[in-house]
């Protein structure tokens, strides 16, 4: 069967990858050596083959661009504006991956490219429609990131409550009663005391919490 050319279309796989560092979320993105655009940012992308599915895609994307496998990974968006790129007719398929802050030191590959962990209310200067991919992306996330079922694979270690206090903050764009909130957390039996403390710094030790098992889908708010 002979197909029309206007109903072809290539598609982009756009891959945002998220961590939590101290309580803040952030997006991995790589700096752009060649122009148009040089010295820009860029998240880690690859257009799709005839012989892979999206899904398997975005898997081979994160492994070439960062190392890792096996993590989280949700389509959220599909970007079909006809004039997104300048020359071409793309799709981009956007996902979220996410990866805790502890398997991202033990198990990222160094790579050729330049990349690194922007805060995402500080994303700096990107290519083409890239930074409304990620604000859409992050805005997603964010519709999600207050249930235990995401936190559990942000936070699948341990972690202190005024880390968890700051990214709830950051979610709900409101300061929130630190008595308030450690109460409404403890008060919903989803922690567990992991008898351990924070060392080093010059603060006071905090406890350290993670989340206990078979806990199902909880809302935090």
């Amino acid at each position: 069967m002979t197909i029309d050319k206007r109903y072809i279309n290539q598609i982009e796989v756009m891959i945002n990858l998220f961590t939590i560092t101290n309580g803040k979320l952030k997006v991995l993105l790589f700096r752009r050596e060649e122009e148009p655009f040089k010295g820009y940012w860029m998240l880690p992308s690859n257009l799709l083959m005839v012989n892979e599915t999206l899904e398997e895609c975005a898997e081979a994307t994160i492994d070439e661009f960062t190392g890792l496998n096996e993590i989280y990974l949700e389509q959220c968006h599909l970007f079909s504006k006809v004039d997104r790129l300048p020359n071409d007719r793309i799709l981009a398929s956007s996902f979220i991956a996410l990866v805790d802050s502890k398997t991202l030191e033990l198990k990222q590959k160094k790579r050729a490219f330049h990349s690194e962990w922007f805060p995402v209310d500080a994303i700096p200067k990107t290519v083409y429609d890239y930074a409304s991919i990620i604000e859409n992306a992050t805005q997603y996330l964010r519709n999600q990131m207050l249930n235990t079922y995401t936190l559990k694979r942000l936070y699948p270690s341990d972690f202190t409550l005024p880390e968890l206090q700051i990214l709830c903050e950051q979610i709900l764009g409101t300061e929130l009663d630190r008595r308030n909130f450690r109460k409404k957390l403890l008060n919903l039996d989803i922690l567990e005391d992991t008898r351990d403390k924070t060392s080093g710094g010059n603060g006071r030790p905090a406890k350290l919490y993670r989340f206990k098992e078979n806990i199902g889908n909880k809302f935090l708010f």
